[in-house]
């Protein structure tokens, strides 16, 4: 039968986490908002539009009872984000053996997804970082789906795309948002520690087992879920 391997981008295969953390902090700043770079990088992994909703909180629209974002205000953040950021993509470095794994898990019978809140120009940008066209089956972006993660809907989507069920599948990724997600579709987790946030709140997260970056899980993937 066949199996998929699904695996986050930012922070798990591309070494973006501490840039957009600091784009995001720039972001904020430009439009007036005191946002520390801590808060950021604890939301980083989230769509732009959760990301300025967990940090900014949402907007009571008056005049009506339900809570809206302000959509408008979103749309700002995440252009200049768009742009602060856009200024790396011509040099977003890969982890060392993010190419490697994937080109191992391929020639080894597994179906190769990427699932990650990128879109457009930066997700061309982040494909070309990897580097592994060759190895990789599909990719479920960030247009591709309703909502982001933590909610399960990216990784049920790169389940359907590699047509393999959810107990066929291994999901890695850097933060607690990626294991929530991946829980939450039913497969089994991994962690790394590329992305900066500590081994114990991915554990917590659901992560089964968790490695310093993609180098040491090649390294050790004959004794991991991915063997």
């Amino acid at each position: 039968m066949e199996r998929a391997a699904v695996f986050d981008i930012d922070g798990t295969l591309v070494d973006t986490n501490h840039l957009h953390v600091v784009t995001w902090w720039e972001a904020f700043r430009q439009a007036g908002h005191g946002v520390s770079m801590h808060a950021v990088h604890r939301s980083v992994g989230l769509s732009s539009a959760d990301l300025v909703a967990r940090l900014l909180g949402d907007v009571r629209d008056e005049r009506d009872e339900r809570d809206e974002r302000d959509e408008e205000q979103e749309a700002r953040l995440s252009a200049a984000h768009k742009v602060l950021y856009g200024q790396y993509y011509d040099r977003l470095p890969p982890l060392r053996d993010a190419g490697r794994l994937l080109r191992h898990l391929h020639h080894n019978g597994w179906k190769v997804v990427l699932a990650t809140s990128a879109s457009g120009p930066e997700l061309s940008a982040l494909r070309r970082a990897i580097d592994a066209d060759d190895a990789i089956t599909a990719m479920a972006g960030a247009d591709d789906v309703e909502q982001g993660k933590p909610a399960p809907e990216p990784v049920e989507h790169a389940l359907e795309l590699a047509g393999v069920p959810a107990e066929r599948a291994v999901f890695v990724g850097d933060t607690v948002w990626d294991m929530q997600a991946g829980r939450r579709a039913g497969v089994r987790c991994l962690g790394v520690l590329s992305g900066g946030i500590p081994r114990h709140a991915l554990r917590e997260a659901g992560a089964e087992a968790v490695y310093d970056d993609v180098a040491d899980l090649l390294a050790r993937v004959k004794d991991s879920p991915l063997a």
